[in-house]
């Protein structure tokens, strides 16, 4: 099992080949550039690498940079479906109507600079009452909107805000803080199959678990080359993208993650992302400090 890492070392962010045994192949080329080659190129300089001197251990960035953007998919899955429309009852049948829609919802979630990486901290907004993560499968998107790899992202919402008005969606998803991806990038070609991956999540809080659960990707209402064609059918992104595919483990309300919360995302095959959280920007900011340029 291989994965693309994106780490830091002497001075420079680098990307690299991290094998099994946890040493990293360095890569000819920065993230961003990588995504700008084919698919079959990409996974050639990769195969290659493993057979290089490795550089070492290195603790991994969020698989994000350059002029990468992060979108997200709505309503894909089921237990999505009923809990925007539990939410949003004044416009449920906004969310009926778009599940079983040819067009998905897709909307942009983070720039690149605004990712946060495993083990860095996410944030709720101060002004919501309700918040929750969403574990997501990400799709890793090359400039030619192949599928490339995927990740693990962490779509942080505010159901207070998205539930008073559907229109309130970016602020609801769009904020410091409020998304996570990593902590690496597993090959697409070394993934047999995409909709057959667990996907686990857990919630602590004080060392306790206050909320955890599990699916699969089998529960998919789409597919996932279609959800990259809508990305791509009238956009451009000249480093690649990374598109989360929308979510199915939705604490049930009035369930809300407080400060000091641990949410860990585990997905089979991909990896395991872990985030602390803060509340409000002021803490988010806190959190930054140093990183902000």
């Amino acid at each position: 099992m291989t994965h693309i890492v994106r780490y830091a070392r002497d001075g420079e962010i680098r990307a690299g080949v991290r094998a099994d045994d946890g040493l990293v192949h360095p890569l000819p080329l920065p993230l961003a550039e990588l995504l700008r080659l084919s698919l079959s190129d990409l996974r050639e300089l990769v195969e290659r690498a493993v057979n290089e001197p490795p550089e070492g251990p290195a603790e991994p960035l969020a698989p994000v940079e350059g002029r990468m953007e992060v979108w997200a998919a709505g309503v894909t899955y089921r237990r999505s479906r009923q809990a925007r429309m539990a939410e949003s009852a004044a416009a449920a049948d906004v969310y009926e109507r778009v599940y079983d829609a040819p067009r998905p919802e897709l909307f942009f979630k983070s720039v690149a600079w605004r990712v946060v990486g495993d083990g860095g901290t996410v944030a709720v907004r101060a002004d919501s009452t309700v918040d929750v993560p969403e574990p997501e499968l990400a799709l890793v998107l090359n400039t030619h909107g192949e599928i490339v790899g995927y990740t693990v992202c962490d779509d942080m919402s505010s159901r207070t805000i998205e539930g008073e008005n559907p229109l309130y969606l970016p602020q609801a998803k769009i904020y410091l803080g409020g998304c996570a991806v990593g902590p690496a990038i597993r090959p697409v070609w070394e993934v047999a199959d995409p909709y057959a991956l667990p996907i686990r999540m857990t919630i602590r809080r004080d060392g306790a678990v206050a909320w955890s659960g599990e699916t699969e990707t089998s529960q998919l209402n789409r597919r996932l080359d279609d959800l990259a064609g809508y990305l791509f059918a009238a956009d451009v992104f000249p480093d690649g993208a990374v598109l989360a595919t929308g979510t199915c483990l939705v604490p049930d309300l009035p369930f809300t993650l407080a400060g000091g919360d641990v949410v860990e995302i585990e997905i089979g095959e991909i990896g395991t992302l872990t985030n602390s959280v803060v509340r409000g920007l002021a803490p988010m900011l806190e959190s930054l400090k140093g990183t902000l340029r």
